[in-house]
């Protein structure tokens, strides 16, 4: 989510050290902690919420795909990049052959 990797954090440690220095620093990450584990209870509880309010049909919702890139790329972008195979009976015309006309049809 945040990639962070060990250099990132070696250095985010070391502000946090220099910053609140080593006697509050476990009460700070303590604090952060649960503050973390109180937003991830809150965006829980307001998804399943959301999921209620809803109703069985949109159960199956991912709120990823509410995401106007992610509902582009789904719906118009992955339909260019597939391979259409052709439907049975059809074939692709031949250089210089004319489609097929119906008389009767038009």
């Amino acid at each position: 989510m945040f990639d962070i990797g060990l250099p990132e954090f070696a250095v985010l440690a070391l502000v946090a050290l220099f910053v609140f220095g080593p006697d509050r620093l476990p009460d700070v990450a303590r604090q952060a902690g649960r503050l973390v584990r109180q937003i991830k209870q809150m965006a829980t509880s307001a998804r399943a919420q959301i999921a209620d309010e809803l109703g069985p049909e949109f159960a199956d919702l991912d709120l990823k795909d509410l995401n106007p890139k992610a509902l582009v790329q789904k719906h118009l972008l992955d339909d260019i990049e597939e391979d259409p195979k052709p439907r049975r009976g059809h074939r692709p015309l031949e250089e210089g052959e004319a489609a097929p006309f119906d008389v009767d049809a038009t």
